[in-house]
């Protein structure tokens, strides 16, 4: 029997040079598995096909079952997704490639610095009441994602709570996490949401926690010394249609869509190639 032609390729595919420094991770999480299964001989996926598969659900928005039919199944898609959730093959998958990236730009491979900030998002009709709140300030009815990244803007660690879960103890969590993670950082920017308890919290921790308030004297939007490269990072999050508002049905997977968000950032990076919102290659940044 002919072998059926290759699928035209759609814009959130990998491209080879990306695939390449995702394949060794997924490679050895297969290599893994199959020491610990019966391995009776079924249908064995296509890695690549199934993470463009994801990548598609992420960047359009659809829901699982609606993934065109020349992508392997939704339901075998949602379960890799599910597992590599599950164990923290995403998780780790981010990080290795947060340390490429640092490199390639001239940065230490471990930071020394962070930001951290948190925006809420509204829920899907399909996302369980118990793990939603309702956010009194910005007026949400949702979730909250909190985010530490670099001071290149690249993600580090991302919660997803209810919305109601205040800046102050999704901060103290945050730089509990960041602290064990990450012991190089010595140095976080928060805004004003996040107050004595953070600040008090990440001073036991060996962490300053700086807080950088708005410019009073400047009405609406303003750039915000620090700041500024975590709300471009949720800016190219919010580039991902399933995450323009929370459709997950548990926290961890809508923490893995984040960084699934990231992961595809950092491969661009990686290989130069045009970014989130980007028609041509940008300068680097400096740390």
């Amino acid at each position: 029997m002919a072998s059926q032609p290759p699928r035209k390729p759609y814009p959130s595919d990998l491209s080879d040079a990306r695939w390449a420094l995702i394949e060794p991770t997924l490679t050895a999480w297969r290599a893994e598995r199959q020491k610990t299964s019966l391995n009776l001989g079924g249908k064995v996926s296509d890695l690549r096909e199934v993470l463009n598969a994801i990548l598609y659900v992420n960047r359009t928005g659809i829901p699982w079952r609606y993934l065109p039919h020349d992508f392997p199944a939704h339901a075998t898609v949602f379960s890799h997704f599910s597992a590599w959730t599950l164990d923290s093959t995403i998780e780790q998958l981010g990080l290795r490639l947060h340390r490429l990236v640092r490199e390639k730009e001239g940065c230490n491979s471990a930071p020394t610095a962070c930001v951290i900030d948190s925006q809420s998002v509204k829920t899907a009709h399909t996302v369980p009441t118990s793990s939603q709140g309702i956010d009194a300030g910005k007026k949400i009815v949702g979730r909250k994602r909190s985010i530490v990244t670099d001071t290149l803007g690249l993600l580090l660690l991302v919660m997803v709570t209810a919305a109601g879960v205040s800046d102050n103890e999704a901060g103290k969590q945050l730089l509990t996490r960041t602290a064990a993670a990450h012991p190089t950082i010595t140095k976080a920017w928060v805004d004003i949401g996040y107050k004595n308890q953070a600040v008090e919290h990440g001073a036991t921790l060996g962490i300053d926690v700086d807080v950088v308030p708005r410019n009073t004297q400047v009405k609406g939007f303003s750039v915000l010394p620090r700041r500024w490269v975590v709300e471009r990072s949720f800016g190219w999050i919010m580039m991902h249609r399933r995450l323009a508002r929370d459709y997950e049905t548990k926290p961890e997977h809508s923490e893995s869509m984040i960084r699934l968000a990231a992961i595809s950032n950092l491969t661009k990076r990686a290989t130069d190639a045009p970014r989130p919102g980007e028609t041509h290659k940008t300068q680097p940044l400096t740390n």
